[in-house]
């Protein structure tokens, strides 16, 4: 594990401090641990949900099923030369 340094104003260290206290951390770094692995889950929900809605912007749906995905993957498999 590498080590950052950050600096705060002395009420954020503050809060933080209050937070480890409070909230159950055993450290700051826990806390800030915390924060950035809650940050990543957030980032990558906003982007599943642009996904999504591009997904249902995009126009009609088509059916599928399995000829389809077999198709699929004939048509990639040959494209791609995979044996």
């Amino acid at each position: 594990m590498t080590t950052m340094n950050i600096s705060l104003p002395e009420t954020m260290k503050s809060f933080v401090d209050h937070q480890v206290q409070d909230g159950g951390y055993s450290t700051s770094s826990e806390y800030v641990r915390d924060l950035i692995r809650r940050d990543q889950v957030r980032r990558a929900e906003q982007q599943l949900a642009a996904l999504i809605v591009e997904g249902l912007e995009s126009g009609s749906a088509i059916p599928t099923d399995d000829n389809y995905w077999n198709n699929k993957r004939a048509a990639l498999t040959q494209r791609h030369d995979v044996k």
